[in-house]
């Protein structure tokens, strides 16, 4: 059930809110072994807040669109006195003393927070097979991977154990798990979303956002969390709120297909896409075909940028200050070296090293510094593209769900799952996946709408459109989750 459904059935007390917590939590207990969705669930923490939102209903007062909504959150966002491990062993025990500005911010709406979930280790992969609980599971078929980093976030919504979860995206990483599980993740403008408190892969890429099971909970959610908060330097917040401007007509905008977005993209991924324009010709959306060459470069851009902050970013774990360490060890250099050895996995091992070699000396211009370059041509790439159209369309991901253990075979082909999202993180752009079809063993396949810096509420309306025209042909049920 969507967010509004829930708040409207809560205010007519069809249920109460301990009630509906505990149909969740019951939920979570019931099925999270088939999808390894959550890590840690946190049953106190929700019939607490329950328990608020049912005093507030019994004196008859108002509710705050989010209030008494189960939810979860990506184990990379702190949470006071609840263990944040980032899935890593590195952190396994680490309890943080303070909360994320978007759980502060939650908190005060009365959230109900079913627990944290799965995520890939440091959120470093595409599948969520490198978390050290092991990997989260889609939900449409248990045998696929539910992408990744936000895996698990994506398999909690899918497979109805949260009626949306916030996930954090650095290139990609909760539109990829949205498109593989058929849902909708939505990635904000940079600096719209704080980030204190999220645990830091990638400093200039990273941001919160919404996973949901339709766009307007997209929509609920970044009205929320996207403020101004001045413990981040980098955070500007929202311009406006937008979830109540949805349903616009789309007649005379223009959407933008980039030829570069389709090269490499599987058959029936393509094929779901051209069915999309059509129904946005048919909402009266003018199309405007053109050449984005710059887009190349995007992939190698992000993993050298990516890579050169997470290898500063994740320096702190050294065994010293808190987290893991070793318990052998003779003077400080071979602690931290052997703990950050068994510490680390190998997927976050190999993006350190990576990172460090473009940053030393003899590489730095070689590498990190034409990739810092590169960065401008791609923004001012996309800043030209906008002066032509309102939203680029593309896919997410060139192709539906891989099998689990394809990523360990593959890591290059793994890499090339991120090809669509990255550019929108070098940018520093806000973009949305939302289901598009499935392809022809019922994985679900995801359209990416891409907008120009704070223009939220131009591809949250797009979104909507479309959902709104399509949603018999893109909505499919998981036999799972929550029963009211």
């Amino acid at each position: 059930m969507s967010i509004k459904k829930l708040h409207s059935m809560l205010l007519s007390k069809e249920f109460s809110c301990k009630e509906l917590t505990q149909a969740y939590l019951d939920a979570v207990q019931r099925e999270n072994s088939h999808i390894n969705a959550y890590i840690k669930a946190t049953p106190e923490t929700a019939l607490s807040a329950a328990k608020k939102v049912d005093e507030k209903l019994a004196r008859g007062e108002e509710l705050l669109p989010l209030e008494g909504i189960p939810m979860t959150l990506k184990d990379n966002i702190s949470t006071k006195d609840i263990e944040t491990t980032c899935c890593s062993n590195i952190l396994k025990g680490y309890i943080p003393i303070y909360d994320a500005t978007v759980w502060q911010i939650l908190q005060k709406q009365n959230a109900v927070l079913l627990g944290k979930t799965n995520m890939d280790e440091f959120a470093m992969g595409s599948s969520c097979e490198t978390s050290c609980f092991g990997g989260a599971k889609n939900p449409h078929n248990i045998s696929h991977v539910a992408g990744g980093s936000s895996g698990g976030a994506a398999a909690a919504v899918a497979g109805n154990l949260a009626v949306y979860g916030l996930g954090s995206d650095t290139g990609g990483s909760i539109r990829q798990p949205a498109s593989f599980c058929g849902i909708v993740g939505m990635k904000p403008t940079y600096g719209t979303v704080s980030r204190y408190g999220l645990i830091a892969y990638a400093s200039s890429l990273d941001q919160i956002g919404p996973i949901a099971s339709c766009v307007e909970d997209a929509a609920l959610v970044y009205d929320a969390i996207a403020q101004y908060d001045p413990m981040d330097s980098t955070s500007q917040g929202k311009k406006a709120p937008v979830s109540g401007n949805l349903g616009q007509s789309l007649k005379g905008k223009k959407i933008g297909v980039p030829r570069e977005y389709f090269d490499g993209v599987r058959k029936e991924v393509s094929f779901a896409l051209q069915q999309a324009l059509k129904v946005y010709e048919s909402l009266g959306v003018q199309m405007v075909y053109f050449d984005l060459p710059v887009l190349k470069y995007a992939l190698p851009v992000y993993y050298i940028l990516a890579c050169a902050e997470a290898s500063s970013n994740l320096g702190r774990y050294d065994g010293i200050r808190y987290g893991y360490k070793t318990q052998h060890y003779n003077g400080i250099h071979e602690m931290i070296c052997k703990t950050r050895s068994e510490g680390f996995g190998a997927e976050v091992k190999r993006r350190i090293l990576l990172g460090n070699y473009v940053l030393s000396s003899g590489y730095y211009d070689a590498y990190y510094k034409k990739a810092q370059n590169l960065r401008g041509s791609i923004i001012q790439a996309f800043k030209n593209a906008f002066a032509q159209c309102d939203v680029i369309l593309s896919p997410t991901v060139p192709m539906t769900a891989f099998k689990e253990g394809f990523s360990s075979q593959d890591q290059v082909e793994t890499y090339l799952t991120d090809i669509c999202t990255v550019p929108v993180n070098i940018a520093g752009l806000p973009a949305i996946s939302i289901p598009c079809g499935f392809d022809g063993s019922g994985l679900p396949i995801g359209m990416q709408l891409i907008g120009d810096t704070f223009c939220e509420e131009t591809i949250l309306n797009a979104a909507y459109c479309f959902e709104q025209e399509t949603k018999t042909e893109t909505l499919k049920q998981v036999p799972m989750g929550v029963r009211l």
